[in-house]
């Protein structure tokens, strides 16, 4: 049985260059192969830029000349089409050279069927007019990304390697070093040791600021692509919500096979048995009264116990105590049963709708259960309270540690039961103990 406790899951492997951190950013930024991909990145969005703002432009403008006519609506959509094909190849070279992960948009959705419902899909799409706006607006800043970061390696590269070029100049050019001045009388170039040092300090220095300036820079593209290029907020919510929708499916599917299991395996077959046994003391009744009673007897007590099991299982689905007196004393309730001693803090004015409720006491019927198998504790503490729009549980414990969150985890499955309602669950609970876990709800009158 998969457990909260045990050894944590290990820990995924440092990146390359992990170690590297330890160097100042400003040091490190000029040299590594992430600023020299960025730079790639910024290079090419020039003539890319150029592509794509002459193609949005171009078509826009025909689209627009055309609408006194038919043609200038699906002119618009194809344009529009257009667009999003070449924001598809955007977000492949940000990924492959900036390392952005960002999802394809929404698709285009069509109220009717045919060649007019797809164009008017194409228009009304706002991903598609966000690709469009993409191709206006990364132009003029691909021109500006593109004349700083190429001005400034230049520069700066030139500078810091010049002692090793500067032979060129007197081989080639007939002059001493780079000129700095001359008006026809007076020429002044680099050319001493120390005017050669000093260049190449100031180059270093240059190549400095160039490192950091290409990760500024490139951080521009990728809010850019990030927010015009990938889903808007509102389909991610819907992609969220429909994510939700399905864990909350199947875990109320596996509540009902867990409901069928346990009355099948539990007070179902302690009935089918006492059944049985009340069957043979009625045929017994007549040739041996005293067997029969001792028969009775005993399926009183599977009576007792089958009755004690069905309790047990109605306040598993849930009690009663919960409905008629709220989270304080159902908690309080529930800690009694806890095998360590529980503290029961709970400070509400006012209860939360019933199935938040109902919520936050089985997530802490589960943490305690935890506790009581899997800690090692010697006591514990449960706290709830409400934060603003929130419903606050706290349950701490003086145990091993070890609980954690990962694939396989008895604690997994309850962060997906909370989260499937705008919850959260967090777990503090290192190697030693102790054990802290908070769960968020949504607070809902």
């Amino acid at each position: 049985m998969d457990t909260a406790y045990g050894p944590a899951p290990r820990a995924p492997h440092a990146p390359e260059g992990r170690g590297a951190s330890r160097i100042p950013f400003v040091l490190r930024a000029p040299f590594s192969g992430r600023t020299w991909r960025e730079f790639l990145h910024l290079l090419l969005s020039l003539p890319i830029a150029v592509v794509m703002f002459s193609y949005a432009v171009t078509m826009l403008s025909l689209g627009a000349g055309l609408l006194i006519t038919f043609l200038g609506i699906p002119v618009l959509a194809a344009g529009l089409l257009g667009c999003r094909g070449l924001g598809s190849l955007e977000r492949m070279r940000a990924h492959a050279l900036l390392g952005l992960d960002v999802r394809a948009p929404e698709p285009v959705r069509t109220a009717r069927p045919g060649f007019m419902g797809r164009v008017g899909g194409v228009l009304k799409s706002g991903a598609s007019w966000r690709h469009f706006l993409y191709c206006l607006l990364h132009f003029p800043w691909a021109v500006f990304a593109f004349s700083v970061s190429v001005t400034l390696w230049t520069a700066a590269w030139g500078l810091f390697t010049y002692p090793l070029w500067r032979w060129t100049f007197p081989m080639y050019l007939g002059q001493e070093g780079i000129q700095l001045y001359g008006d026809g009388t007076h020429d002044i170039y680099l050319d001493s040791p120390g005017e050669i040092a000093a260049a190449s300090a100031v180059g270093l220095l240059l190549v400095l600021v160039w490192g950091g300036a290409v990760r500024g820079l490139s951080q521009v593209d990728r809010l850019l692509v990030h927010g015009l290029l990938g889903p808007s907020r509102l389909a991610d919510r819907v992609t969220e919500l429909e994510s939700d929708r399905t864990a909350v499916t199947e875990t109320a599917a596996a509540d009902l096979r867990r409901i069928e299991r346990d009355l099948h395996d539990g007070a179902q077959a302690r009935l089918v048995a006492l059944a049985m046994d009340l069957g043979l003391a009625k045929e017994k009744l007549q040739e041996d009264p005293e067997a029969a009673a001792r028969m009775v007897d005993e399926a009183h007590g599977e009576v007792k116990i089958a009755l004690q099991e069905l309790r047990d299982f109605a306040r598993g689905i849930h009690p009663a105590i919960l409905t008629d007196r709220g989270l304080g004393p159902a908690l309080s309730a529930l800690a009694a049963r806890c095998t360590v001693p529980v503290e029961v803090s709970v400070d509400l004015f006012t209860r939360p709708a019933a199935a938040i409720e109902g919520i936050a006491y089985f997530t802490v019927s589960e943490l305690l259960q935890n506790v009581s198998e899997h800690a090692a504790a010697r006591g514990a503490s449960v706290d709830v309270w409400r934060a603003e729009d929130r419903l606050m549980v706290l349950v701490t414990d003086d145990g091993r540690g070890g609980a954690h969150t990962g694939t396989g985890s008895g604690l997994a499955g309850l962060a997906e039961r909370l989260d499937a309602v705008d919850g959260l669950l967090v777990v503090d609970s290192p190697a030693g103990g102790p054990t802290a876990v908070t769960a968020e709800l949504p607070w809902r009158d």
